[in-house]
């Protein structure tokens, strides 16, 4: 990462098209966490699923494995959160860095 920051802070032309590269790879992981996210809460409704067609045949099951998905998805709504807030932070460089290469031209 560090050779990728020093290629960005050696071209200056470049840097908000380094900017806006980061974004776009910091965006494309917030939709992979999203989507995990979502295969984590479908894998804990058929466990629930499961967990009731057991029960409805009088069969008692210990779940260990849905606390550890529920864990899964609190951690990964925490680097979701995150990551948002790498993108925001990013988003307001781009565009200080827009509003001042603007305000040279004028």
């Amino acid at each position: 990462m560090q050779n990728t920051a020093d290629h960005i802070s050696a071209q200056p032309d470049n840097r908000t098209d380094g900017c806006s590269s980061i974004i776009s790879n910091l965006g494309s992981l917030v939709e992979q966490v999203h989507a995990n996210m979502k295969l984590i809460e479908t894998a804990i409704a058929s466990e629930t699923a499961l967990d009731q067609s057991q029960a409805d045949a009088s069969i008692v099951v210990l779940d260990d494995i849905t606390p550890r998905y529920v864990r899964a998805n609190a951690a990964l709504n925490a680097s979701r959160a995150g990551l948002g807030l790498a993108l925001h932070l990013l988003d307001e460089v781009r565009l200080s860095r827009r509003e001042a290469s603007a305000s040279r031209f004028v």
